[in-house]
């Protein structure tokens, strides 16, 4: 149901210029949020672009360029968001990077970088935006992104299912200790989604191991019980779900929302 923008909640999504992330802030805006939409300075047309849209819904928007592995660039974003929007009631902590590399021939510095993404990124936006939500002492979301690579790892994905496994070590322990504070941490684990990352993951893999474009897609597409490919929508409905009242006596939770190739 739609807020007028004086209650509206607001939400922060980062990486959310484009793929996932830009599903989930539209779908936010149209369940009556208020969406700040953060991704990397030189994703600066396309963030604007979801800002726009966002607008186009009838709810505010402010469109911010940060880089989430750097900790004063994740305090200012959020003192942005604060500072333009009013409040902070929903962190969605989306912003990741892939690489499809054998584990022998990943070097220090990538692996540095992937979890300095996934990781690190993601524990700073969950710091911050739990700083900022007992400030206000009315509770809030925390939501992050996991994936199933969270859950099993994959081959030729070493770091980056290392990186996913971390986020549901977090997202666990943050839900104990800020519980207190009425703040539930929660992730979402999607599977083979229909975006730009999956594309390069599909032409990395053929790369490796001797495959047409759109070959490894279809070999991983096969796993998929419901017999689709993931799109975005499909994710930003279940952080929607996260981001609601709905949602308020789950806590902890890494879930898996992948059409049935993982279960547990």
């Amino acid at each position: 149901m739609s807020e007028s923008n004086g209650t509206a909640r607001v939400a922060l999504v980062t990486g959310a210029a484009r793929g996932i992330g830009r599903g989930i802030a539209l779908r936010l805006a149209a369940d009556g949020l208020d969406v700040a939409v953060n991704d990397l300075e030189s994703m600066q047309g396309e963030l604007d672009s979801v800002a726009e849209d966002i607008r186009d819904k009838g709810r505010r928007s402010v469109a911010i360029a940060a880089d989430v592995s750097k900790p004063e660039e994740v305090e200012e974003m959020v003192g942005r968001v604060v500072g333009e929007l009013g409040k902070l009631d929903v962190m969605v902590a989306n912003a990741g990077i892939a690489q499809i590399k054998p584990l022998l021939d990943v070097t220090p510095e990538e692996f540095d970088r992937l979890m300095a993404v996934n990781l690190r990124g993601l524990f700073l936006c969950y710091q911050a935006a739990a700083r900022q939500m007992i400030r206000q002492g009315s509770g809030g979301k925390i939501i992050g992104a996991a994936s199933i690579a969270g859950h099993k790892g994959f081959s030729l994905l070493g770091h980056y299912s290392a990186s996913k496994f971390g986020v549901r070590g977090l997202t666990q322990a943050a839900a104990q200790e800020w519980a207190e504070h009425g703040i539930t941490v929660n992730a979402y684990c999607p599977g083979i989604v229909d975006t730009a990352m999956w594309e390069l993951i599909d032409a990395r893999i053929g790369e490796i191991q001797g495959l047409q474009k759109g070959e490894a897609m279809k070999q991983f597409s096969e796993l998929i019980t419901l017999g689709r490919v993931e799109q975005p929508e499909d994710v930003a409905a279940f952080v929607s779900y996260l981001a609601s009242k709905d949602s308020d006596y789950m806590t902890g939770q890494s879930v898996m929302i992948d059409g049935g190739i993982i279960f547990s």
